[in-house]
């Protein structure tokens, strides 16, 4: 059974079975405490934990995850991967324990011609909690699973909260015996192998009011309201009905390894087996390879794009992982190209949008491929310069240092260090590396927790938003009349707030936006009750509840006050300029680059926008006024502008595209610019008309990742205020050169020109000086213990002269006494020191890079180099006369 038949069946069980089908939420959610879903009860946490009321009583949904937490695991065995899927069936008051195990069994042992899995119930056991009598009771009475089958289990095993006061509860597990092939008999509790989990079913019904570990809580009583909240690994439950060992071998994910394996000669499996333990070296990498690709491709779709920090490095780090790995493999040409299409075909069938969006996703992740082949050519080169310094101070082990130089600045990863630097008789300092290492995940860690604690801040908004949600007026009024039901100051609850204060205001109904969507939250004013408070910023801290940050004028204001809120509406009129023009700008590059330049991200706020879209390089002047000319016509044509709320699958039919990242509802807002021309979700507010938006002009277009491009632009007065100051930068321009507006790129081009050419000729004659000046300095030359020692102090000459005249003066000293030459430069005030050896000095044991690291130390900095020329600076330009007697006297030192 194909695992996109296993979720169809899945979902349509749950359906038949009164459960509301609810899409997957995108990989990246709206929690801080998560960089990526990474279980399937993410999406509903809201309604387990109070802050909203969900919208059904029972629910289901095949849940796209990622965990990267031991992503230096995957490979190691075929138990670790990073996407996976997780099938869970969810009641909210609804049924509970009986209701879960009957289902759970239903669909495991149905046949498949009954819309089942067709598993063996002998074959099934369960687990519980160990004080959870009910649970014990149910399974037997209502499965008709023997008692020998039923397991108790401890805390560790058995209860899950999720790490923070709310709620909790025991829990029952699922295995199947995968038969004597994988292991003893006895149960889960014996062998993990044979036994595999495939279902988790939680029984949520404590309240847990302080938990200090896994083990380690305190319930404060039942909840009022007992939930389920079940998962099933979709792949491991593929690996079971398809009779396959592991997760790597079903058909969404062995397709790439197999493609890895046919393009680097490997043979998967061949000198250990591919069962749970194996770990040959080449079966890890094919693993890694199958998947990181998989992963990358889903995290690509839900928008997320290469960075160097958070979910973006993440990516990368998977995307790299992946080229690596081929590359240990012995395929040293792109790869991707050839895996990401087979992802592709096989998780297209889950997940058709893939398919649509695929040149995008392509596009970014060639981009980084090609980027990371570049960063191998250069990480490459630094660790040569590590190994050489090695070698030179007569080490064998490369620093840790280095290493985790290369690994955390350069994203060269630690075992290609370890094999190039073997190539070249290093060993590497691990241990070192791996301290490092673990310093950097504490530091990580450290600050997850920190953030973890978050959770303690919504209590107050939850009590707030028990009361009744804020009515959302800002798309029909500027001006609304409103009561005061909360003021927060501090993260606490008052009653009210005073002149000087800072807080949030709690309205029962608001006519403000509130920040999202890439649009600022308005500004405006709250008054009443001889109050008067500025508002600097409107947020959503839960779900239906609308918060005002605001700074009190005068006062005080009260809970329960009446009070009037104003939108102040030249800001909402830019700011609705900028949040259609970027519609308008995203429709234009779509128009000009074609279906594939699609947006990643936005940013507006009165006068000002910026877009980030998926597209491989830079675009070029004639294409920028181009995408400017589409823009500013469909501002001139006065196209309608509408929003309509409707189904999600009817938007999603009609074409209307969807911001990467971003969680909708089941219905949605979708918001029309010249009908089909461009057609969005969106939540934000917008013009009546097009030509409401006034000029726009784009101002800048840069890189901000692999393959991702981003746009700037101004709209309406503050695109003619720019205007205007570029206007007056040509004139003054013009003035300056004396000539016309229209002939000022060709005059400062000739300018430009003439100012290159004689820079040219100033090279050549300070080239010219430097050889002149080189014949008379011959002359002062020293005798130093049998070796001819030539130093001198150039002045301000900078690096490239100084290197220049050292090679000449070694030139003219000959070969057939040892000699050495050291000079000194300060350009801009900078010290820089080369010096030089010829071969009958190193022959003497008088090595270049081990003067010019004593010239650098007087400098007060550092160098090195190879045994012939070594270059080094310092801090300070008062020393050079004390540097070249250090070298001098080192001189003598090893010529004696």
């Amino acid at each position: 059974m194909e695992t996109a038949e296993i979720r169809r069946r899945w979902l349509a069980f749950f359906e038949k079975n009164g459960h509301s089908v609810v899409p997957s939420a995108p990989l990246i959610h709206d929690d801080p405490n998560l960089l990526f879903v990474n279980a399937g009860m993410v999406p509903f946490k809201p309604y387990f934990l109070g802050q909203e009321t969900p919208q059904w009583d029972r629910a289901t949904s095949v849940q796209k995850c990622v965990r990267t937490g031991d992503i230096e695991e995957v490979g190691k065995t075929s138990r670790h991967g990073t996407f996976f899927q997780m099938n869970g069936n969810f009641s909210f008051g609804d049924y509970f324990k009986e209701g879960a195990i009957r289902l759970a069994w239903d669909l495991l042992t149905s046949s498949p011609e009954q819309g089942g899995y067709g598993l063996d119930g002998d074959l099934l056991w369960a687990t519980v909690y160990e004080d959870d009598d009910e649970a014990a009771e149910l399974w037997p009475s209502v499965t008709g699973i023997t008692t020998d089958r039923i397991v108790r289990r401890g805390k560790a095993d058995n209860y899950w909260h999720m790490g923070v006061p709310g709620p909790g509860g025991p829990c029952s597990e699922i295995y199947v015996d995968r038969g004597p092939d994988y292991g003893p008999d006895g149960g889960p509790a014996v062998d993990e192998d044979r036994f595999l989990e495939v279902w988790n079913l939680v029984f949520m019904q404590h309240e847990l009011s302080e938990v200090r570990s896994k083990v380690d809580f305190d319930i404060a009583g039942d909840l009022p309201s007992k939930n389920i909240d079940t998962g099933m690994g979709l792949e491991r439950m593929a690996s079971i009905l398809q009779g396959v060992d592991n997760m790597y071998e079903i058909d969404e994910v062995y397709p790439v390894l197999a493609r890895a394996a046919e393009m680097t000669g490997k043979q998967y499996g061949a000198r250990s087996g591919h069962s749970a333990g194996s770990s040959h070296p080449d079966d890890v990498r094919l693993r890694v390879v199958a998947d990181h690709v998989r992963s990358s491709l889903m995290l690509i779709g839900d928008g997320v794009t290469p960075g160097n920090e958070g979910r973006g490095y993440v990516l990368r780090r998977m995307l790299r992982r992946a080229v690596r790995s081929m590359r240990l493999l012995g395929h040293d040409d792109p790869c991707l190209p050839e895996l990401l299409p087979v992802s592709l075909e096989r998780m297209s069938q889950s997940y058709p949008e893939l398919g649509t969006g695929f040149d995008r996703i392509a596009q970014i992740a060639y981009a980084e491929e090609e980027a990371f082949r570049r960063t191998l050519a250069a990480g490459t080169t630094i660790l040569d310069t590590a190994v050489a310094r090695t070698k030179e101070s007569g080490g064998a082990t490369l620093a840790g240092e280095h290493a985790f130089q290369l690994h955390d600045t350069y994203g060269f990863p630690i075992d290609l260090t370890l094999e190039m630097a073997a190539e070249q008789g290093l060993e590497v300092d691990r241990e070192g590396f791996a301290h490092l290492m673990r310093e950097q995940r504490q530091r990580a860690k450290a600050d997850a927790r920190a953030k973890k604690s978050g959770h303690a801040n919504t209590e107050v908004w939850r009590d707030l938003r028990a009361n009744g949600a804020t009515e959302f007026r800002a798309y029909e009024e500027l001006t609304s009349e409103a009561t005061v039901i909360g003021l927060v100051v501090d993260g606490a609850a008052v009653t009210e707030i005073e002149p000087g204060q800072r807080g949030q205001v709690v309205l029962n109904r608001t006519p403000f936006y509130a920040e999202s969507g890439g649009q600022v939250a308005d500004e405006g004013v709250i008054a009443g009750d001889g109050a008067h408070l500025k508002v600097v910023d409107v947020q959503r801290p839960v779900k239906g509840l609308i918060a005002h940050t605001v700074e009190v004028v005068t006062g005080p204001l009260r809970t329960g006050a009446s009070v009037l809120a104003e939108v102040d509406p030249e800001w909402r009129l830019s700011a609705c300029q900028a949040h259609s023009g970027t519609h308008v700008v995203h429709a234009a590059l779509r128009q000009v680059l074609g279906p594939s330049a699609l947006q990643s991200g936005s940013y507006n706020k009165p006068g000002y926008l910026r877009l980030d879209f998926a597209w491989g390089q830079a675009l070029s002047a004639a294409t920028r006024s181009e995408i400017e000319e589409v823009a500013n016509l469909a501002v001139r044509r006065d196209l309608p502008v509408s929003a309509t709320f409707m189904p999600l699958p009817r938007a999603r039919e009609i074409g209307a595209l969807a911001l990467f990242g971003e969680t909708y509802d089941e219905d949605v807002r979708v918001v029309e610019i010249g009908g089909p021309w461009s057609r969005e979700l969106c939540g934000g507010t917008h013009v009546q008309h097009s030509s409401q938006i006034g000029a726009l002009t784009l101002t800048g277009e840069s890189s901000v990742g692999s393959g991702v491009r981003r746009v700037e632009a101004f709209v309406g007065i503050e695109a003619l205020r720019h205007l205007a100051r570029e206007r007056a930068v040509v004139a003054e321009l013009s003035t300056l050169v004396g000539a016309r507006p229209d002939e000022l790129a060709e005059r400062v081009g000739a300018l430009v020109s003439r100012l290159k050419d004689a820079e040219r000729e100033l090279e050549r004659v300070r080239r010219e000086q430097v050889s002149a000046a080189a014949g008379s300095l011959t002359e002062r030359a020293r005798d130093v213990n049998g070796v001819t020692f030539l130093g001198h102090d150039a002045g301000a000459a900078g690096a490239d002269d100084v290197r220049t005249m050292v090679l000449d003066l070694r030139g003219r000293l000959g070969t057939e006494r040892p000699s050495v030459v050291a000079i000194t430069g300060a350009a801009k005030g900078r010290p820089v020191v080369v010096v030089a050896t010829n071969e009958a000095a190193r022959a003497r044991g008088i090595r270049a890079g081990e003067l010019v690291r004593v010239a650098a130390t007087a400098l007060g900095g550092g160098g090195g180099g190879k045994d012939d020329i070594a270059q080094g600076g310092g801090q300070d330009p008062a020393k050079v006369g004390d540097a070249l007697s250090a070298v001098e006297w080192r001189v003598g030192e090893l010529a004696g």
